[in-house]
């Protein structure tokens, strides 16, 4: 099964292109530039380099959150337009459950967190048992000092990944064995992505273009504000 799968939930852009588990083409990016500018040429250069066009895609994954609210919205709607044209199934991945995949063959709590801004982190943890992922917790948010006490109980080495590793530490007491892999591994990567949708292709969880949508734990900023300003004006009614 040929896999074209996308990420763009946080400021790195990576595309894949899989033959079931094993990579074909990868290509990242973290130049500053918005997905809506870098991700559908990355997506044309991979195709055009590896021989092939969007009909010969059996299934298309993107991550659907959580993460950047823009970036997620630019990675599902290039993804529905691209299996809209070929009539293929799609998958909604979590970004942290794509990132956990980066790490197969460390030992102990996977914990890759996102920066959800106001010391909050997008976190889930997992563990590797064998080839196989275990999922901990559920995707969440939650307060980095909630989490470093969270990781402290488990009495365990922790493997921190993603762009709200800083924001844990500073957050964490020394007790904590954190690990850190490579750069490489440190930050989203599409080829973990198409590796988590296979499973869930195989699981049953495809869905088609119109079904694939965004994710989101928490309202964006524009709903928060808009609330907050909702809320002032009810009280000064009062």
């Amino acid at each position: 099964m040929k896999i074209l799968a996308i990420e763009s939930s946080a400021l790195t852009a990576s595309v894949a292109l899989c033959e079931d588990d094993s990579p074909i083409a990868e290509m990242t990016l973290q130049t500053g530039n918005t997905h809506s500018d870098t991700l559908l040429p990355m997506v044309e250069q991979l195709l055009a380099h590896a021989g092939m066009t969007v009909q010969d895609i059996d299934l298309f994954a993107v991550p659907v959150g959580p993460g950047s609210f823009t970036g997620i919205r630019i990675g599902v709607s290039l993804i529905k337009g691209l299996a809209f044209d070929s009539n293929k199934p799609c998958v909604g991945t979590s970004s942290l459950e794509g990132m956990a995949y980066n790490l197969a063959g460390f030992q102990g709590i996977l914990c890759p967190v996102m920066d959800a801004r106001r010391n909050q982190l997008y976190n889930a943890l997992f563990r590797f048992e064998g080839n196989r992922l275990i999922r901990l917790t559920e995707d969440r948010l939650i307060p980095a000092v909630d989490l470093a006490a969270e990781l402290s109980a488990y009495g365990e080495a922790v493997i921190l990944t993603g762009e709200g590793s800083d924001i844990l530490r500073n957050a964490s007491s020394d007790q904590i064995a954190y690990i850190m892999p490579s750069p490489m591994m440190a930050t989203q990567n599409a080829v973990g992505v198409a590796q988590l949708a296979l499973r869930m292709y195989k699981s049953g969880q495809a869905v088609s273009d119109g079904e694939l949508l965004p994710v989101y734990l928490r309202p964006s900023q524009a709903e928060r504000e808009l609330n907050e300003r909702l809320a002032e004006e009810q009280s000064a009614q009062k």
